[in-house]
């Protein structure tokens, strides 16, 4: 039988002399991995107090961060994995709502929540670049391993959303689901005792503990780990390792792929990812040039596991439902969508048909909710239903499609315009490192199609040709041409990498950086907008009565 909680996949490895985690400087097996983790759930246990317990891991990917998560499972515990790009009130309101009970942080991480009202006396911060934390640590160290009143349904980790979409939500995670899907997921992702696995995602989101950590730990292969994501230090990292396996999201393979290449980029031990949101396109051109294949799948935090893999899927699909309620449907009318029809580029002809949201008729039991937050949870548990809140369509075959969040169409002219495809056409272009697609209201009605891209130092926009390029592409429907054009040499992210979406589509054409704007028709032809040309579409708001709607 598998095992029913982290605890007891922790214990399962004490005295495993097999390899368990890596970094540049040492290396530790899984027998003092766990050893680690039970000294630092001893002192957990005996700074527990009344109330949730929760402990909040303000960190670096390093090996505290592993240890705490290890700690955490074998004391009963919850991590919270606060996010180190969040600054001030943003910073505080999580920590806040969440509870916490103790800080494991650094003396940067301190240095951060100086000044913050978290609820948390600094007294109850353990900053492990101090002598008292040796201290504390010393103490403790020796302990065995314990995991009372631990079960399946024992709080493991509160997951804070990325808000590329709106406020942080804490998704809670149990040890049993967090244990059910290393089983899992250690099986979809081929992940065996010999890989692996380097994590430059970083551990406060649910890619890095769901895809990686817990499968190596259910099949104790190894953790290779870095602090950070370093685009220039990838293939290093793989060799130092010997890495086999590894976890993404798409704007980190843009990244990697914007290196210059070398004749022996294939030299390597990598054969496989997982991750989200690179494009096709990207993952043709990562396999010629470092013989890895990437793994696009579907899933979140709150609900993974909806869709099954399918070894000869067509390009671009993310499965076959997994059981027989997951379902894309009219949110409107909660009728099961009708397939869609595609054209010869795989462009949805019936989008107001065939588009819904993806639902679990049967998933509200699984979902187990986000902390403290009853409004958020009414969203995503409707009728009984469990609802994604992502966009998607499904073939003839039964495949699957991902269409985009439910913020990802655009109403151009009486039709629907999908952000995701102009998106992934944008980056089939060399020259754009990362691109973000969203509406932006239009001065007389509906909305317009603006783009944002990331382009490498020393390059200028108008070396792209966006025009020419545009031209090019077959399955660019007349409308998804993007009529501003936001370019940037490192447009905003969240700390896992993602595009803060939401945010540039808040700031439109009024960022600081660069705007292009084509404002006629036929060929697309892009200009420079001045401060003139801001003011004037500003007034052509007014004059229709669209004021409320600018950006």
């Amino acid at each position: 039988m598998p095992h029913q909680t982290i605890a007891d996949l922790l214990l399962a490895r004490a005295g495993d002399g097999h390899p368990g985690l890596l970094t540049r400087d040492r290396s530790w097996t899984w027998g003092e991995v766990v050893e680690e983790s039970a000294a630092r759930a001893s002192w957990a246990r005996e700074l527990r107090t009344e109330g949730p317990f929760h402990i909040g891991v303000l960190l670096d990917n390093e090996p505290e961060y592993l240890f705490w998560l290890g700690a955490a499972a074998l004391a009963g515990a919850a991590v919270v994995g606060i996010n180190p790009t969040r600054r001030g009130a943003e910073l505080e309101r999580e920590v806040r709502h969440t509870d916490c009970q103790v800080i494991v942080t650094d003396r940067a991480g301190a240095a951060l929540l100086d000044g913050l009202d978290i609820g948390v006396d600094p007294g109850r911060f353990l900053v492990l670049d101090t002598p008292a934390y040796t201290a504390g640590l010393a103490a403790h160290t020796g302990r065995p391993p314990a995991a009372p009143d631990v079960a399946a349904t024992t709080r493991m980790l509160l997951l804070l959303t990325s808000g590329t979409t709106g406020a942080s939500k804490a998704a809670i995670c149990s040890q049993g689901r967090l244990a059910a899907l290393g089983a899992a997921n250690s099986a979809k992702y081929d992940i065996t005792r010999e890989d692996v696995c380097y994590c430059p995602m970083p551990l406060f989101h649910g890619n890095a503990l769901m895809a990686l950590w817990a499968p190596a730990l259910t099949a104790g292969s190894t953790i290779a780990l870095t602090r950070k994501f370093s685009a220039s230090g990838f293939l290093p990292d793989v060799r130092r390792f010997g890495a086999t396996y590894f976890t993404y999201v798409g704007k980190a393979i843009g990244y990697i792929l914007a290196r210059p290449g070398t004749a022996d980029d294939a030299d390597n031990r990598l054969t496989h990812a997982f991750g989200t949101e690179a494009s096709p396109e990207d993952a043709t051109r990562f396999l010629e040039r470092f013989g890895c294949r990437l793994i696009e799948g579907y899933g979140s935090s709150e609900g993974a596991g909806m869709l099954k893999r399918v070894a000869d899927a067509p390009a671009g699909a993310l499965g076959r439902p997994a059981r027989d309620g997951v379902r894309i449907v009219n949110p409107t009318t909660r009728l099961t969508c009708p397939p869609a029809e595609l054209d010869s580029y795989g462009r949805v002809l019936n989008p107001e048909e065939a588009i819904g949201e993806i639902v679990d008729t049967e998933g509200a039991a699984r979902f187990e909710g986000y902390y403290d937050n009853e409004a958020a949870n009414a969203e995503r548990v409707r009728h009984g239903w469990y609802w994604t809140g992502d966009l998607g369509y499904v073939d003839g075959a039964g495949y699957f499609y991902f269409a985009g969040r439910s913020g990802d169409w655009i109403r151009v002219d009486g039709e629907n315009i999908s952000a995701l495809l102009t998106e992934r056409i944008l980056r089939r272009h060399p020259g754009v490192v990362a691109a973000g697609v969203f509406g932006v209201p239009d001065p007389r009605s509906g909305d317009q199609v603006m783009a944002a891209v990331e382009i490498a130092g020393g390059t200028r926009f108008e070396d792209l040709d966006l025009p020419g390029f545009l031209e090019g592409q077959q399955d660019l429907g007349t409308k998804g041409a993007p009529r501003f054009v936001r370019v940037s040499h490192a447009l905003p992210t969240t700390g896992s990498n993602k595009l803060r979406k939401k945010e540039m589509q808040l700031e439109g054409w009024r960022t600081g950086d660069t705007v292009y704007r084509w404002a006629g028709r036929g060929r697309p032809a892009y200009t420079p907008m001045t401060d003139d040309d801001k003011a004037a579409l500003r007034g052509e708001f007014l004059a229709n009565g669209r004021g409320r709607f600018l950006p």
